[in-house]
């Protein structure tokens, strides 16, 4: 901490005298040359893309943007109604006052034949770096979360399970507005409204100035917020209505909710408020086999199973951000965040045991019983972050940030036997647990501009613990099971990690390019009641990276990126103690597991056209060492072991494809593919039992595509698929899933208020969406379980817009708690 503080020092004493440069300029109509006031002008530093400054037109359109320093920058220059212009990359100079004369902005297509309607917007963009998608191109994500946003990128698929996946690998780094979300990403972002999302941002080659966290590289999601002096108000609500397949059960799905976003801008003040409450409900059915075979005992245990499996869940939260810029070189930044998220998982199954012998080929018994499962997780979630950025003189910059978090993390799983429903208990057990988790996060980074290029180094502090209590009670109290001690007991576990970066980023007008190495030293401990030895895991790692972007002309480009990852276990993986799941399944980790280091490499080509239009290919290879996998094993004649472990090694191959088309004025089609080949081969160990040889593989693909019929000028119409075909994993395969939508859209008062409605799950009784069947197995196993979800329902979307101008709303959100809800 004393050579983090005198560095700090060190930095705050390079302050040398300012520099006062600016830019001025007049933004105008093309068509009749009358000035445009209130038309938005925003600065960007050409090496990273990063805002540094802007401002809005005065009466007679003129503009100043003062106080900046020398370097490299563009200009982009917005009005409602108008297509974007962008001033290409200029060097500024110290204490230079740059004019750039007149800018001309070109009405829209459709305001040429309608005044009030707006034109088509970039929905795609290419750096060097990461490929950003504008979230509002997506109508059917409307009133749902982030999630349902995400899953229409080129590169992601989401399964039936709701597990999100980044070409592949369900393992990548979430950040929101640039800050980390240690999480799994379907909960980090299930919590976050699709209607605060501005933008999605995939970096599958991240730099080194980003955490090495996530296998298939980085998700950050900026949320909107308003950019000019002002204040204003989005209120947005949807209610969903009965769906067409109810599978005859008891539940019936509850969907609605709301959400609020205020923001206020006043020179030195930014202030963002929002708040959202989510009901969700999902219904389903479960269709499952399994069945176990003792060679030693001479028998073969089949326990076929179906019945309802729904899930009832809400979740509300609130969120604030302070910025306060005292200065033009010091600014404040206080965010905090609070939310609760419940989740009821019912899964209600009669089932169809019985036993043959093999040899005989006999049925020695065959039984019928009820089984009534409700897994219930729950927790509350409460952050606050702090930063502050000085700006120095000589073109550099320091900021320091603090984070701590702490979330309440418990629920509880309810297993029932009974005769039948409403029948005699064969059998109860219980599962209840306590988990809080706190976590520190400390950061210092230092910038400078060189030239054209820009240096940039930090150091970073991490640490997380969690303190868990797990019970195991089971009626009647003289079920005979010898090991009924290690289904109870604590857990506690603390992740340490100190980090260090350094990297150079440089722009000319043909080439683009950041290389970067990071240090980590972690250390990870395991403290378990139910063994002596205690876990202790410390990694010393290296993470390089680089990244190479080149304009063979200013619309054709060539980018490339090579960089090393690591996948951690979450302290759920490492807990040995386990749970029962289901009435056939125990489920429990590793506190050995390996965390799993990725080599991420890749290429690719885009090309832009007239009208905003762009195209892109990328091949690429994730080669994976020790990937973590979900696998089986037999816990005894009719429960299988559902265990975390590591296989020595996976790799995935692909290609993926993007088009991003405004065909017409009316007609405008997106979609993405991505083709890979995925293997996993090596040893697998479970439970110390002797090694198994694994060599699984084969080709997956997916397609994500919506298509927007604009039939007049407040009407729009967009339909939308998600598809994943079936993929291997370690002992199995999972089968393919299909998700269509159609949304229909409706602007009333000059665009501030939109109806949206939308066809969500579209089947129309051919049993082909909203499904997917999952199978394992193994030399004396085998389970294949088939998810059904409800399809054909309507939603109702509503949004009312208080003089809101669009931009970033940084709002932040639960970092250490979501990953292990």
């Amino acid at each position: 901490m004393r050579q983090v503080l005198l560095l700090l020092f060190s930095l705050l004493a390079m302050n040398s005298f300012a520099q006062n440069a600016s830019i001025s300029g007049k933004i105008v109509d093309e068509i009749d040359q009358q000035p445009l006031e209130y038309a938005s002008v925003a600065i960007y530093n050409v090496s990273d893309s990063s805002l540094v400054n802007g401002g809005i037109t005065s009466q007679d359109g003129n503009f100043k943007i003062e106080n900046l320093s020398s370097g490299r920058y563009y200009i982009q220059a917005h009005f409602l109604g108008y297509e974007s212009a962008v001033i290409d990359s200029f060097n500024l100079q110290v204490n230079e006052n740059l004019l750039l004369g007149t800018i001309r902005l070109a009405p829209s297509r459709q305001l040429v034949d309608e005044i009030n309607v707006t034109g088509n917007r970039i929905n795609a963009m290419n750096r060097v770096d990461k490929q950003t998608y504008r979230a509002a191109q997506f109508e059917s994500a409307k009133g749902g979360s982030a999630v349902d946003v995400l899953k229409n990128m080129p590169s992601i698929a989401v399964n039936g399970q709701g597990e999100i996946s980044v070409r592949g690998s369900s393992g990548f780094l979430v950040l929101i507005d640039g800050k980390p979300v240690l999480s799994d990403a379907q909960t980090a972002l299930g919590q976050l409204p699709a209607n605060a999302v501005d933008n999605i941002e995939l970096i599958t080659s991240p730099s080194a100035k980003y955490d090495p966290d996530g296998k298939a590289g980085i998700i950050n999601i900026t949320t909107k917020k308003g950019t000019t002096n002002g204040s204003g108000l989005i209120v947005n609500a949807h209610y969903g209505l009965p769906s067409t397949t109810d599978f005859g059960n008891k539940r019936t799905s509850e969907r609605f909710g709301g959400d609020i976003t205020y923001n206020y801008q006043n020179n030195k003040w930014d202030i963002s408020i929002g708040g959202n409450y989510t009901r969700n409900d999902l219904n389903g059915y479960r269709v499952g086999s399994v069945w176990i075979e003792n060679i030693e005992n001479n028998t073969i245990n089949y326990f076929p199973s179906e019945g309802e499996r729904s899930f009832n869940r809400y979740n509300y939260a609130g969120r604030a951000n302070i910025q306060f810029s005292a200065n033009n070189r010091n600014i404040f930044t206080l965010g905090v965040f609070a939310g609760k998220r419940y989740q009821e998982r019912d899964a209600d199954l009669f089932y169809n045991n019985s036993q043959r012998l093999i040899a005989q080929n006999t049925q020695t018994y065959a039984v019928q019983y009820y089984n009534a499962n409700k897994q219930i997780k729950q927790g509350t979630f409460t952050l606050g972050n702090f930063d502050y950025t000085h700006i120095f003189g000589n073109n550099s910059s320091v900021t320091a940030s603090f984070l701590y978090e702490y979330d309440d993390l418990y629920g509880t799983t309810h297993n029932r036997n009974f005769t039948g429903p409403g029948g005699e208990n064969i059998q109860y057990v219980q599962n209840p647990y306590e988990k809080p988790i706190e976590g520190y996060r400390a950061k210092l980074d230092y910038s400078v501009e060189i030239g054209n290029g820009k240096l940039e180094t930090g150091y970073q502090y991490r640490n997380d613990s969690q303190d868990g209590v797990f019970d195991y009670i089971v009626t009647p109290e003289d079920i005979n099971q010898p090991d009924l001690d290690r289904f109870r007991g604590t857990a506690i576990s603390e992740n340490l990690i100190h980090s260090g970066y350094g990297q150079f980023s440089a722009n000319t007008e043909k080439v683009e390019y950041i290389v970067g190495l990071r240090y980590e030293y972690s250390k990870r401990t395991v403290d378990l009641s139910v063994d002596p030895n205690v876990h202790v895991l410390e990694l010393s790692n290296f993470f390089p990276s680089a990244n190479l972007l080149y304009k063979i002309t200013p619309d054709f480009q060539l980018k490339a990126g090579v960089n090393r990852r690591i996948q951690r276990s979450t302290n759920n993986q490492l807990n040995p103690i386990p749970e029962r799941e289901h009435s056939e399944t125990l489920e429990m980790g590793d506190p050995d597991l390996q965390p799993e280091f990725i080599y991420l490499g890749e290429i690719g080509i885009t090309k832009l056209f007239e009208g905003g239009s762009s195209v892109f290919f990328t091949v690429y290879i994730q080669d994976s060492k020790n990937p973590v996998q979900r696998v089986n094993s037999v816990y005894a004649d009719t429960i299988l072991n559902r265990v975390y472990t590591n296989i020595e090694n996976g790799r995935s191959v692909g290609g993926e494809l993007g088009a991003d088309l405004h065909i017409t004025k009316w007609w405008d089609f997106y979609v993405g593919g991505n083709l890979y080949y995925q293997s996993y081969k090596g040893s697998l160990v479970i439970l110390g039992a002797s090694p198994i040889d694994i060599d699984n593989s084969g080709w997956v693909h997916s397609v994500n595509g919506n298509t927007t019929f604009r039939f007049a000028p407040t009407w729009s119409l967009q339909a939308n698929v998600n598809y994943l075909s079936k993929r291997p994993t370690a002992q199995g395969e999972d089968s393919r899933y299909l998700i269509p939508n159609m949304s229909l859209k409706k602007a009333f008062l000059d665009n501030r208020l939109t109806a949206t409605v939308q066809w969500q799950n579209i089947d129309l009784g051919m049993e082909q969406s909203h499904r997917q069947r999952i199978s394992t197995w193994g030399k004396d196993f085998y389970t294949t379980t088939n998810y059904i979800y409800e399809t054909d329902f309507v939603v109702l979307n509503l949004s009312y817009n208080f003089n809101w101008k669009n931009g970033k709303l940084k709002l932040p959100s639960s970092e250490f708690g979501e990953k292990e809800f």
